[in-house]
């Protein structure tokens, strides 16, 4: 009798044992990207997924060695009950509970949305969605939600102001309206007291010097020649001229459906400048009612460093180097026209 419970005893404790050492082994070893050289991998788990969709997503990228122990500790630790969505970054040999704990607990890494040389809204949706769960779609929709505008103080035109160009720091799960919000305070943040008061100074609110930059940087490619750009069309506008910008024209064409794209455009003629639309400087004195293009910051910061001059034309330069010859005069102004004129005959001449 005595040997019998020194065997079930025995018996038992090894059972005990073999139980502990399994269960830990399931908890603590390395089980996801196993094995030497991996480098972290990044997960994506969307709003409503499911346990499922979590090991499904792991096995297909190979980011998991074994199923079932990982499934085993998720339901432990009530995991399946209560997904996080998120994009999450999974470190070489975590463990099941590293990793459990990891996406559970929802502290998700960020990632970042950059867009620049966008022309309209629909171009920035389309280039940062990519890096985020929402849909351009659902981006444009936020953007021209009412109720949202109203309460940022923007309508369906001065939204498109609050895009500045650059890199942001962003959750994968941003929704769309809080995108929207989130751009609006990185431009209040933008325009600071610094930037505020050389607007002032110019005679010009925030949203004007954006739609100006517009016009600026759709005029000229050459960061170093926009401060002279600008300054011409300060020029225009302190004397109530037309700004007379192709660039607005060929944007007014395109809003008032004459022609389908940008491109469509390749020189204005007089029929195009015959469209009535607010964005025809030729027609209309002052700014256009928007911006005609996102504006970059180099854009932007050259119209607020507008340079001081009394040039009041220009025309691109006959060596065709993308930089414009300034005129002070119309006089002037024709010969420069006509040099740029005679160049272009002749380069399509040699075609």
């Amino acid at each position: 009798m005595k040997n019998i419970r020194v065997f079930l005893f025995i018996g038992g404790s090894v059972f005990a044992i073999s139980m502990i050492v399994y269960f830990y082994q399931i908890f603590y070893t390395a089980n996801i990207l196993p094995g030497q050289n991996r480098e972290p991998a990044v997960i994506r788990i969307p709003h409503d997924a499911t346990i499922k969709n979590v090991t499904d997503t792991l096995q297909k990228y190979d980011l998991i060695s074994e199923l079932v122990p990982f499934r085993f500790v998720s339901k432990a630790m009530k995991y399946n009950e209560n997904i996080k969505p998120g994009l999450y970054v999974l470190q070489p040999n975590m463990t099941n509970i590293e990793a459990v704990r990891y996406l559970r607990s929802g502290a998700q890494s960020p990632t970042k949305i950059t867009f620049n040389n966008a022309r309209t809204l629909k171009d920035v949706a389309d280039r940062i969605t990519p890096r985020l769960e929402v849909t351009p779609d659902e981006v444009l929709d936020a953007i021209y939600d009412k109720e949202l505008l109203l309460s940022l103080g923007l309508d369906s035109m001065t939204v498109k102001a609050i895009f500045i160009p650059n890199t942001y720091e962003v959750y994968w799960t941003l929704s769309a309206k809080n995108l929207v919000r989130r751009m609006k305070k990185e431009y209040d943040n933008f325009w600071n007291d610094i930037r505020k008061q050389k607007a002032e100074k110019l005679g010009l609110t925030p949203y004007q010097v954006t739609v100006l930059a517009s016009i600026v940087e759709s005029e000229t490619i050459k960061v170093d020649e926009m401060p002279k750009v600008a300054g011409l069309y300060v020029n225009r506008l302190n004397k109530g001229w037309a700004l007379q910008s192709d660039p607005t024209v060929v944007f007014g064409c395109v809003e008032e459906g004459v022609v389908a794209e940008f491109t469509d455009v390749k020189r204005v003629l007089n029929k195009h400048l015959e469209v009535d639309s607010p964005y025809n400087t030729y027609k209309y004195s002052g700014l256009p009612p928007g911006p005609i293009r996102i504006p970059s910051t180099q854009a932007i910061n050259a119209v607020l460093n507008a340079e001081k001059h009394r040039y009041m034309y220009m025309v691109a330069s006959d060596d065709f180097s993308g930089y414009h010859h300034f005129s002070k005069t119309l006089r002037e102004h024709n010969i420069y026209a006509a040099k740029y004129q005679r160049a272009l005959n002749k380069a399509r001449v040699y075609k």
